[in-house]
């Protein structure tokens, strides 16, 4: 059994990585956080990124880009998992009772354009076709941090938070969702379309107080599974 998976007859859930490092990729506390809630919870997770080259790649001691370098999405993701990544293109809804994405900027930057053109941006089109076979079959999805913008870019809809950041929450207003303004140490549910988002690292706050907020959206998540 893998590492990342708990009791033998627990809910499937996908986790959907996008790199490794805040900056260029999935930030890597938000996803050790919850895929440990997830272990914890006894979930049975498989974790998938999209394969190709992150949109940069950057230092991250001195935050700045590196002009000329290239990373592989799919090869910095099984940094943080230990090897155990499989391509975003073999991700199968059927498969899962859930589907689970944290942060960092690569959600922003690798799973869609939202870094770069906003609410006109774009999710990865199998990222999209993926989550919305969610939504139509009522399985649950969670987000945290800036994520939550992505489920909203694919679904064109969804009452989400990402804490109290005014200009991504007016940016999720024009993709046709709702924002909800959420202390970071909790999860908001959207019970009508199945969508737990927690503000984690769209906050600055302490670590313990993002890992509750996950921990909650973790939970939260779990709690909808039919």
């Amino acid at each position: 059994m893998s590492h990342l998976s708990g009791s033998p007859t627990g809910p499937r859930v996908a986790v959907v990585l996008s790199g490794c490092g805040y900056l260029d990729g999935s930030e890597i506390n938000e996803v050790v956080i919850a895929l440990l809630a997830l272990n914890r919870a006894g979930a049975r997770v498989r974790c998938f990124a999209p394969t190709g080259p992150q949109m940069h790649v950057v230092d991250h001691l001195t935050g700045q880009p590196e002009p000329g370098a290239t990373r592989d999405v799919l090869h910095e993701s099984a940094r943080i998992t230990r090897g155990k990544v499989e391509p975003l293109s073999s991700l199968a809804s059927p498969d899962f009772e859930a589907i689970f994405l944290p942060g960092g900027f690569g959600a922003a930057k690798n799973l869609s354009t939202f870094a770069t053109q906003g609410p006109k941006g774009a999710v990865l089109p199998e990222l999209a076709a993926v989550l919305r076979q969610f939504r139509q079959a009522g399985k649950p999805i969670g987000a945290v941090c800036i994520a939550p913008a992505v489920v909203v870019m694919a679904l064109g809809e969804g009452e989400v938070t990402i804490g109290q950041d005014s200009g991504t929450a007016a940016a999720i207003e024009a993709l046709g969702g709702r924002h909800q303004v959420c202390p970071v140490q909790s999860a908001h549910i959207d019970a009508e379309r199945r969508i737990v988002t927690a503000p984690a690292f769209m906050e600055h706050a302490q670590l313990a107080q993002v890992a509750d907020g996950i921990e909650a959206a973790v939970a939260a998540t779990l709690s909808l599974v039919r």
